[in-house]
């Protein structure tokens, strides 16, 4: 059974951090490239950042500089870590494997003082 495990969400002010995680399971993420996404209240699902299995990476314009994804694959775990955060970062993140149709169920986070 493939699973997505999605942590790290909270609540958290204007301007600061936090490191979010995606550990697979009967899954293999060296495989895949990584995305992170979010669907923020009203809004569509969006692709914030992705990484290649050679570990190249993309960002959305709205998060670049800020944000920041990475990979182990010996834990088989993504990370973004997002930094400067902005009221307009709230949503569920959720993490997906390109190509494999499995998506975590996501962590929300909520940006606000």
């Amino acid at each position: 059974q493939v699973q997505l495990v999605e942590s790290g969400g909270g609540l958290v002010q204007p301007g600061g951090s936090l490191k979010l995680s995606c550990e697979g399971s009967g899954i293999i993420f060296r495989h895949f490239a990584m995305g992170w996404f979010r669907r923020a209240p009203g809004k569509t699902r969006e692709l914030v950042a992705q990484i290649e299995s050679g570990g190249s990476t993309k960002y959305d314009d709205s998060v670049k500089g800020r944000f920041t994804i990475s990979r182990d694959n010996i834990k088989n775990t993504i990370y973004l870590q997002m930094n400067n955060l902005k009221p307009e970062d709230t949503a569920v993140y959720y993490c997906g494997a390109f190509r494999s149709g499995y998506w975590g169920k996501g962590t929300l986070v909520i940006v606000s003082s």
